[in-house]
């Protein structure tokens, strides 16, 4: 059995991580004037900050929540997630990271606009960023509603739906008091309390099973309506032809969408030069390395002690296994302090996205394409914060459509949407010398498109058991995620749209691309 819940020392712990961070933010924050300090703190972080920062940025609610809660329902399949996710480190580490410090300033936008026609590149860049960041608040702000109506025992759909106001109006706070510093030290704070909170539940778990790995999976199967296939491939991805090709599309989505999120390309900027942004992405993929170790211990422990049957039916569903576990090994007060956590996880990963949309929408759209480059600073960061407001209201509407669904699963969905949208393009900009205009569009537009619609017209929406919209369907596509499909249809878009386009590419302003990518002259 589970213990009962306190909701009062929840809120207490919960409000008390709210109460300590936003001071932070405040006295962290205090000269950002100008738009280098608001969108990049000024470069004035180390490798090992940012990289703590960055491993804090994408350990979100579904690192935390979600991969807990596939591992305890799914089992190994489950775990799949937390593979994809850090071996999609290694893109960004050998391919991005340093040539993308060298070329851009604040946003993806610089970068794809270097050498093409700015105001067409821009828009449609930050027509990307603000579609894709919107697509990984609705799970950040999904973790949050199923999180919250734990610890307060909201069972309601009207209740749930205040708690994702509450979160998005607190989000929108930090991004408005403390721009990129102030959003990056709570970051730092998150993913250290974090790692060493998974750290204390994994090794008290290990204890609990006299130390032996083989007795936690074991105890795991038993307690699994899946029993010892818990433990085998296939539990969630084997079952037909279809699932596995969804498999081959999630993979595909989670290991090249890394390097094409935004919010995580926009962290670059906030290092000096290219060896911290090396240095970040190194301890970055340190921090994960850990904490997905930990997940493992954390997920079939939940499905030891907890069991499958309570997780689905607690508020949350399956986001619920590491909040539970932690009742049930801890009681009310490590709830409180895990809640917390997972809190504090979905505060700063939702504030960085804000962050992140809101300046691309400023710089490139605001500063470079309406006022043609000559904005004002103060003037650009203040349509930042208005932008960081609507922006936030967006989530909040998204994430009460999206309450209930699993958040590793929406995450996956937002990778598939930057892995077809950005990366193609992203690739061809760094790399191909005929690249041009036309083919940064067409690899643009076609992915996101193409992948939109495969999203609306897959199980994800319609048709299953689980879709968002269960009284109807009008599914076609099979697959619920389409990486395996947007993803090259984006990178054959790029290349066809080069070759049709009739703007040539410009050769001296590629070969200033290419020594100032790989120098960092003049950066």
């Amino acid at each position: 059995m589970i213990p009962d819940n306190d909701p009062v020392l929840n809120i207490a712990v919960f409000a008390l991580f709210v109460a300590i961070t936003l001071y932070v933010v405040y006295r962290v924050s205090t000269r950002n004037s100008s738009t280098s300090d608001y969108y990049a703190a000024g470069s004035a972080f180390t490798g090992r900050q940012n990289g703590i920062a960055l491993s804090g940025d994408f350990l979100s609610a579904a690192s935390f929540l979600g991969i807990a809660g596939a591992i305890a329902i799914h089992g190994y399949d489950g775990f799949l997630y937390s593979i994809g996710f850090l071996v999609a480190w290694l893109v960004d580490l050998l391919l991005i990271a340093e040539l993308l410090r060298n070329t851009g300033r604040f946003t993806m936008g610089d970068v794809l606009s270097f050498r093409m026609k700015q105001r067409p590149v821009r828009a449609a860049a930050a027509t990307s960023t603000l579609v894709i960041s919107f697509f990984y608040m609705l799970a950040q702000m999904a973790g949050a509603g199923g999180l919250v109506a734990l610890l307060l025992d909201i069972h309601g759909g009207f209740g749930q739906a205040l708690v994702i106001g509450g979160v998005g109006v607190v989000m929108v706070l930090y991004v408005l008091v403390g721009g990129m510093k102030g959003t990056t030290w709570v970051q730092i704070i998150k993913a250290t309390i974090l790692l060493l909170t998974g750290a204390l539940i994994t090794v008290f778990l290990f204890g609990k099973f006299g130390f032996s790995f083989s007795n936690l999976l074991a105890a795991a199967a038993d307690r699994s309506p899946l029993g010892q296939e818990l433990l085998h491939p296939g539990g969630s991805y084997g079952k037909s032809e279809i699932t596995k090709l969804d498999f081959v599309s999630l993979a595909l989505a989670l290991v090249l969408g890394a390097a094409a999120l935004p919010h995580v390309l926009m962290r670059f900027y906030t290092v000096p030069n290219s060896r911290e942004a090396r240095r970040s992405v190194v301890w970055a993929t340190a921090c994960m390395f850990l904490f997905y170790l930990c997940t493992l211990v954390i997920g079939f422990g939940a499905a030891a002690l907890v069991g499958p049957e309570a997780i689905k039916n607690a508020p949350g569903g399956e986001n619920s296994a590491a909040p539970l576990l932690a009742l049930n090994i801890g009681g009310t007060l490590l709830l409180g302090i895990v809640s917390a956590v997972a809190f504090a996880t979905i505060l700063a990963v939702v504030a960085g996205l804000t962050i992140t949309a809101s300046a691309s929408f400023a710089h490139d759209v605001y500063a470079n394409i309406f006022k043609r480059g000559k904005a004002e600073p103060a003037s650009e960061v203040r349509v930042a914060r208005q932008t960081a407001v609507v922006v936030g209201a967006l989530a909040i509407l998204g994430g009460i459509l999206a309450n209930g669904q699993n958040i590793a699963f929406l995450v996956a969905l937002a990778f598939a949407v930057a892995a077809s949208a950005n990366l193609s393009t992203l690739l061809y900009s760094l790399f191909w010398k005929r690249f041009n205009t036309t083919g940064t569009l067409w690899g643009i537009y076609g992915g996101l498109i193409a992948s939109l619609v495969l999203v609306f017209f897959s199980p994800v929406m319609s048709g299953a058991a689980d879709s968002i919209i269960k009284s109807v369907d009008f599914h076609w596509f099979p697959l619920k995620n389409p990486g395996i499909v947007s993803i090259p249809f984006s990178f054959l878009c790029g290349f066809v749209g080069t070759f049709v386009g009739r703007s040539k590419a410009d050769p001296d302003k590629h070969a200033e691309m290419e020594v100032r990518s790989l120098t960092g002259i003049g950066s």
